[in-house]
């Protein structure tokens, strides 16, 4: 089940209803301080029960005694079936339980009187019509009295035992049952309709906040315990082996205490015999746990950007336990600033795996930010931007302008040099840079190429993938500056994101710009082996084909980590090795060399 939008009533700022469309992967939300953006993920918190906040009679924003705060979610990807029992199965949609757009929609409202109680209610295109509105209502006795008022018989009921089978044949008795969107209020369900709630329930997404003051330090109980656990998860799977050492420790101390009551009977037998040994309780395996770097420095004693990255990792395990635990289908982590306290460096390394884990099937991240590092690297399908109005807060999304105004908001800018130079080469990341100037260069020099790009004036820049905030920006730069760009992206040949990225490239020459992808993987797959293997560490093995992740094969095997793999061995290749490396024989049997042919292709930009 996945989120799909979230709506905001009498909540702090929120005081007019406002909506939030969540993207299926990451949704960031920019603005300015106090526009409004952490109060939507401690809503969503509220909403999920995640239990880092706790509703406040000060998050009202009305004046009524009895004003409601109303908290609103829609979600799609639903589960095709509820099962109520091994032999008791229904849909949501048979229910009558989905809104017109066939989504589960949940709407939670609270009191100043029962903070902790909300009402509960279904957003439903259900049936209006006196007599088939109810049904969710009565138990299975009141349904086989409604179904032989509506001349349902017994065998058209498929299950006798269930009440769901008594809906559908009430239902079908209807000619036409009206349906329109309603309030259904859960506390009012009875019989097995209780249970679809209890069912349904379950299969929400489990919440994870991560707040930006959260604390930092390795004795803050929300860093020790995913470690906490794994001791436990350790214990437990020794189970039988403590258990035969706590029965050793328990029978040896026994024996001694026997044989020291044995020589005080020989002293004195009526005090010996007055003493019985025994353990005053269960002996106990306890742990005391911190992480210590290399030169024993504990986490609470390192900078405050390390202490938070690690705690923001803890955050991560302690959530995907969560899941585990509770079989949770899914989980949405909610960052709230992760950059504070990185270095700039760190803010960028940091988003990529944010995008990567919001990537994942069961996964959606949302981030809330106003640092440009960050932004800049989130899809702009994600982005949204919040505003103070004098009408309330607002939401926008979507359009060139809103991504427009986000750019000038946060100051996003691309590499300065794009304002000095004759031509852009787009490139996804800063490692992309390094091979096209380093290939460049070294053609250049075995006079395979007449000039570097940067001899004729042309830049590569770093501006992530082709739907990032970054790409759109620098486009916007090219043209305001009147100059073309060009666009050299990676195949991701042999992964699921090939499919995307041929397709940008294919939109792109159709519309008269010069775009390539590598014929290989990525960057990384065109390092030779005979480069890599003197910096190979141990006995480690390393090989890899075309199409493998070799970043992740040749990081393993070196010592160097996966982002510094083409900067550090591409840059080693000399023209001889990147001839060797680039030529592949086309389908007419010819002889060719793929990365001149692209340099060439772009020199032709100016």
């Amino acid at each position: 089940m996945r989120l799909k939008e979230v709506t905001i009533k009498n909540f702090r700022g929120y005081r007019s209803e406002t909506r939030l469309p969540i993207d299926p992967n990451v949704t960031g939300i920019t603005g300015r301080n106090d526009a409004g953006k952490s109060s939507i993920l401690e809503a969503l918190d509220i909403f999920f029960e995640g239990g880092e906040v706790v509703l406040d009679k000060d998050d009202f924003n009305v004046n009524e005694i009895d004003g409601m705060i109303e908290i609103r979610c829609i979600f799609d990807s639903l589960p095709p079936e509820i099962v109520l029992d091994e032999s008791n199965k229904t849909t949501l949609r048979t229910e009558h339980l989905l809104n017109g757009a066939g989504e589960l929609e949940i709407l939670k409202r609270y009191k100043r009187s029962a903070l902790k109680d909300p009402a509960i209610f279904l957003i439903a295109d259900h049936p209006t019509v006196t007599g088939f509105d109810d049904l969710h209502t009565l138990k299975i006795t009141d349904l086989k009295k409604r179904a032989r008022e509506n001349g349902v018989v017994d065998n058209e009921v498929a299950d006798a035992r269930a009440s769901a089978s008594w809906r559908l044949a009430i239902w079908s008795k209807a000619p036409n049952l009206q349906k329109q969107p309603r309030e259904l209020e859960i506390s009012k369900f009875a019989g097995d309709s209780k249970t679809i709630q209890d069912k349904l329930f379950k299969q929400l997404p489990l919440f994870a906040l991560f707040k930006s003051d959260r604390e930092s330090k390795d004795n803050d109980p929300q860093a020790k315990n995913p470690l906490q656990e794994a001791i436990k998860q350790a214990q437990a799977e020794l189970k039988a082996e403590i258990e035969a050492i706590k029965a050793e420790i328990q029978n040896r101390v026994l024996e001694r205490a026997q044989k020291t009551l044995e020589k005080l009977k020989e002293m004195d037998p009526s005090l010996a015999s007055q003493l019985v040994p025994r353990f005053k309780k269960t002996p106990t395996w306890t742990f005391e746990f911190a992480l210590d770097g290399e030169d024993g420095i504990p986490i609470n004693k390192r900078g405050s950007g390390v202490r938070r990255l690690i705690l923001l990792n803890f955050f991560r395990a302690e959530s995907e336990r969560k899941v585990a635990d509770k079989n949770a289908p899914s989980v949405i982590y909610a960052f709230e600033e992760p950059e504070t306290s990185q270095h700039p460096s760190n803010q960028e390394m940091l988003v990529r795996a944010l995008v990567q884990v919001g990537a994942k099937d069961n996964c959606q991240v949302i981030v809330t930010t106003h640092v440009p590092a960050l932004a800049g690297l989130l899809p702009v399908s994600g982005l949204r931007l919040a505003e103070k109005t004098p009408s309330g807060i607002k939401i926008d999304h979507g359009s060139d302008s809103v991504i427009e105004r986000i750019a000038q908001s946060l100051g996003v800018l691309i590499d300065p040099r794009a304002s000095r130079a004759k031509a852009l080469v787009l490139v996804e990341g800063p490692s992309d840079v390094v091979f096209l100037r380093h290939t460049a260069e070294q053609l250049k020099a075995g006079g395979y190429l007449p000039a570097t790009l940067e001899e004729r004036g042309i830049f590569p820049v770093s501006i992530g993938g082709c739907n990032l905030l970054k790409h759109w920006i620098a486009k916007r730069i090219a043209d305001q500056f009147n100059i073309p760009w060009a666009l050299f992206l990676d195949s991701d040949l042999g992964t699921p994101e090939s499919g995307a990225n041929l397709s940008q490239i294919k939109v792109h020459k159709q519309s008269g710009k010069k775009a390539h992808v590598t014929r290989k993987r990525e960057p990384e797959n065109y390092i030779l082996l005979e480069v890599v293997t003197p910096h190979v560490t141990g006995s480690a093995q390393v090989t890899w084909t075309d199409t493998s992740d070799a970043k992740k094969d040749i990081a393993e095997a070196t010592s160097k980590s996966k982002g510094e793999v083409l900067e550090f061995f591409w840059t080693q290749m000399n023209t001889e090795q990147i001839r060797r490396v680039e030529k592949y024989v086309d389908v007419n049997g010819q002889e060719r060399f793929e990365l001149t042919e692209i340099l060439s292709d772009f020199l032709m930009l100016v």
